[in-house]
C-alpha cells in the first residue's frame, strides 16, 4: 500500500516501543512507514520482543541504537529512562500486549519501555495486541479503561483471523492504519482517506425535524446538521455509498453523497426504510420526540384568551430504535445529546433500542453540540456482558466524525 506522506509528522519525535507480541514482526513495517513519514525515530524493546524481532532489524531500519536495558551505559548519565522520556514528542507502543497494558495501568516500571513512560510527558499512544479471548476478560479492559483514564490513546485493536486460529477483536491494526491514525491524532486536517468502508451501504440521518402545529409554526430544536454532515462525508470519503437523510439544514451536500431532503420524523422514517437494506445506520438527527396531535388547517390566532393555550401532542416513531428491532437489521449507531447524567442516560438507550453503539455528548457545554463546530463525545458498547466506554476529546466535528468511524469500522461484522 502506497501511502501519501505529508507534512503532519516531519521532524517529530517518535519513541516506537516494541513488547513481546506476534505482531511485532509488523512493527518493522511501521518504523519504515515513520521514517519515510520524515520523523525522527528510536526504538525500545521489552526481551520479550527481541524473542519474535531482532534489535539489528530495528536499528538497520530506523539508523538508531535499539534500546533495551533500564540502565544503560551508553546513555547520558546512565540514565536512559529520563533521556529518552525527555526526548520524545510522541511514544507510539506496538503491539502492546496484555502483560504490558496491565502493568501501565497500575504504574508498573521494572523495564525500560515502561519507567520512560512514567517519566515522559509525551503524548502516548499504543496498538493492542493480543488473543480474542485475552482481550475479552474484564481484567483487560478494565485496564483499557484506565490507561484512557491517565491519557493514553488506544489505536484497535482489530477483529479478524490471529496467529493462534482464534477468530475476534485482539489482532494489532495494519501498520497502515497505525500510521493513518497517528497523523489524524496530530493533525486531523491532515488525515488520510482509508477505503476501509469500500462497497457497504450506509444510511445516515443528520439536522432536526419539524413538526407543524399550522401552516406557520412548528415544534423543533437547534440542531444544525453538522455532525450527521460530517459522518456522510467521512463515510462517502473511505468508499462507503451513503444516503442522507436529511432535516431542514444549511448545509451543502457532501461529495458522493446521496441527499434525501424531509421535514419531520414521520418522512424522516418513511425515508429511512426507503434507503434500506444497508449494511450501517448512523442515526445522528435530533428527531422531536413529539408531534401535535392534529395541525391546524389555519393559523393559530391568540384570540380574547390569556390563560394561555393548550398542545395536545402525540409520540413520534424512535426511527433508530424501530431500524435496529428489524429482522435483517444492519449495524446500528445512535447518538445522545444530554445536558445531565451523560453516560447514565446514553446507556439507558443503548440497552433499551438495542444498539450496537452509541454517541453520547453533553449539549451543555458552551462551544460544543449544537450549532457549533466542535464537539466531544463518549462511546458507548456493550461488550463481555459489560458496557464499554471510550471518551473523545473536544475537536472539530470533522476529525470527530473520523474518530468515531475509525472505532465502529473495526466492530462492523
Amino acid at each position: 500500500m502506497s501511502l501519501p506522506l505529508g507534512p503532519g509528522l516531519a521532524g517529530t519525535r517518535i519513541l516506537l516501543g516494541i513488547s513481546a507480541g506476534i505482531a511485532a514482526y509488523k512493527s518493522a513495517h511501521l518504523a519504515r512507514l515513520l521514517k519515510k513519514s520524515g520523523a525522527e525515530v528510536r526504538v525500545v524493546m521489552t526481551d520479550g520482543a527481541q524473542a519474535f524481532i531482532t534489535p539489528l532489524t530495528l536499528q538497520a531500519l530506523t539508523g538508531e541504537p535499539v534500546r533495551t536495558s533500564l540502565l544503560d551505559p551508553e546513555a547520558e548519565a546512565g540514565m536512559g529512562h529520563i533521556e529518552l522520556a525527555k526526548w520524545a514528542d510522541i511514544i507510539l507502543i506496538a503491539p502492546a500486549t496484555a502483560d504490558l497494558m496491565a502493568r501501565l495501568a497500575h504504574g508498573h516500571a521494572d523495564d525500560l519501555l515502561t519507567t520512560l513512560c512514567l517519566a515522559t510527558e509525551a503524548r502516548c499512544l499504543m496498538a493492542p495486541a493480543m488473543n480474542q479471548a485475552m482481550w475479552r476478560h474484564p481484567a483487560t479492559l478494565a485496564n483499557a479503561d484506565r490507561l484512557q483514564e491517565l491519557g493514553w490513546t488506544l489505536l484497535g485493536p482489530d477483529a479478524g483471523d490471529q496467529a493462534c486460529g482464534d477468530v475476534g477483536l485482539g489482532r494489532m491494526l495494519e501498520p497502515e492504519t497505525i500510521f493513518t491514525r497517528l497523523q489524524q491524532a496530530l493533525d486531523p486536517a491532515a488525515a488520510i482517506s482509508t477505503q476501509d468502508l469500500a462497497g457497504r451501504r450506509v444510511v445516515i440521518t443528520a439536522g432536526p425535524t419539524r413538526e407543524a402545529l399550522d401552516p406557520v409554526r412548528y415544534l423543533s430544536n437547534h440542531s444544525s446538521g453538522k455532525m450527521g454532515y460530517a459522518l456522510a462525508a467521512a463515510c462517502a470519503a473511505r468508499g462507503a455509498q451513503v444516503t442522507l437523510v436529511s432535516g431542514p439544514v444549511a448545509l451543502a451536500t457532501p461529495p458522493g453523497v446521496a441527499r434525501v431532503d424531509v421535514l419531520s420524523a414521520c418522512e424522516m422514517l418513511a425515508a429511512v426504510e426507503a434507503a434500506l437494506p444497508c449494511e450501517l445506520f448512523i442515526g445522528c438527527a435530533a428527531v422531536a420526540d413529539y408531534r401535535a396531535a392534529s395541525v391546524a388547517e389555519h393559523k393559530l390566532k391568540k384570540g380574547d384568551d390569556t390563560s394561555g393555550m393548550t398542545l395536545e401532542l402525540v409520540r413520534n416513531p424512535d426511527i433508530v430504535a424501530t431500524v435496529a428491532a428489524r429482522s435483517e437489521r444492519p449495524f446500528c449507531v445512535g447518538f445522545a445529546a444530554e445536558t445531565q447524567a451523560l453516560e447514565t442516560h446514553a446507556g439507558d438507550k443503548l440497552s433499551r433500542k438495542r444498539l450496537d453503539l452509541i454517541v453520547a455528548n453533553d449539549v451543555s457545554q458552551a462551544g460544543l453540540g449544537f450549532g457549533s463546530d466542535d464537539n466531544a463525545a463518549t462511546l458507548l458498547w456493550r461488550e463481555a456482558d459489560a458496557v464499554r466506554r471510550q471518551a473523545l476529546p473536544p475537536q472539530p466535528k470533522t476529525a470527530l466524525a473520523t474518530a468515531i468511524l475509525d472505532h465502529l469500522v473495526t466492530r462492523l461484522p
